[in-house]
């Protein structure tokens, strides 16, 4: 064979090979660099300075509520209460409810209540809240924030608040036309709140209230709240029971030296949420004590929007919630 044809053989196939070669490091290397897809799923409600999303909702439970918002986060409530009362006409509340998250664990909250007794419906009170959680997430036990609120009244008494009485014929109606104004009040509670594993929530709010005019009334008491997450992931249900315990009295009741009124409510409760910044609670409690409601209901519509911030981006440490 001719040398020329046997350098064009050789070039060829050193060609070749260079080009299989370089090819399969080719094909190595995008196999070495390929980036599987990663899915990240997020919380559904932003964590608030650690907490889980259970106690970042600003209320807990229908008679509880716990540590703050997220700051920038935005609660908004629908609450309806109705009370059967002994020896009088059921008596409804509709409440109006708006939260803001504020940074450094505050957050401030506005109030409006209307309420409807024996045919007659008004505004009753306007208030705004303030509230301070003394640290992050579980540095303390049981994460106590301090909570403050200020009652407008704007409406009238429309039954006693006393301990119940037997009201004769024709008095509630008389007791209406008096139109006697709603006092001012200030309200201090102290909010507790710890979740126990991953099954078991629970919070605790002591109250004192203080009417400014009138007869000032006087409430001293708690609420505490025990729920249990039945539908995971995200908590979609929750069930539990809750109770709620009052010492009313005013100013006859104490210079009379008489024992105060005393009334608890205890019964069941649920939490369902329909989407993942909605959920709805109701509770059917029933009176213990003589000067008890006969039965006190609540239902309670809440929307959560917002309130995440990069410096919140790390998971809280039980990851199985709502």
């Amino acid at each position: 064979m001719p040398l020329r044809s046997i350098s064009r053989i050789i070039a060829i196939s050193a060609g070749a090979a260079i080009i299989i070669i370089g090819g399969e490091r080719t094909v190595r290397a995008q196999e070495a660099v390929t980036i599987q897809p990663v899915h990240v799923t997020g919380e559904e409600v932003p964590s608030s300075y650690g907490a889980t999303p259970g106690f970042s909702r600003s209320r807990f439970s229908n008679l509880t509520q716990s540590y703050v918002l997220p700051p920038g986060a935005v609660f908004a409530g629908l609450i309806y209460q109705g009370d059967a009362l002994r020896f009088n006409r059921p008596d409804h509340m509709l409440t109006q409810e708006i939260e803001i998250g504020l940074p450094g664990r505050f957050g401030i909250a506005f109030e409006n209540s209307v309420e409807n007794h024996r045919g007659t419906t008004q505004e009753r009170t306007f208030s705004i809240e303030g509230r301070y959680a003394l640290a992050d997430w579980n540095k303390i036990p049981l994460n106590p924030t301090i909570f403050v609120e200020y009652k407008f009244g704007v409406g009238d008494i429309l039954h006693d608040e006393g301990p119940p009485e037997m009201v004769p014929k024709g008095e509630g109606r008389a007791f209406l036309e008096e139109h006697m104004p709603l006092p001012d009040a200030v309200e201090v509670r102290l909010l507790l709140a710890q979740d126990f594993g991953n099954n078991v929530e629970w919070a605790l709010n002591g109250f004192f209230e203080q009417e400014v005019g009138g007869d000032r009334g006087r409430e001293i008491g708690f609420a505490q709240s025990l729920m249990f997450p039945i539908i995971l992931p995200n908590e979609r249900l929750k069930v539990g029971a809750e109770m709620q315990f009052t010492s009313f009295t005013d100013a006859g009741i104490r210079e009379a030296g008489e024992d105060p009124s005393y009334r608890c409510v205890i019964g069941p409760t649920v939490a369902w949420k329909p989407s993942r910044n909605t959920r709805l609670d109701v509770s059917t409690l029933f009176g213990v004590t003589d000067d008890s409601p006969r039965a006190s209901v609540f239902v309670v519509f809440s929307m959560l929007f917002g309130g995440s911030e990069p410096s919140q981006a790390e998971a809280p440490a039980s990851t199985r919630n709502r």
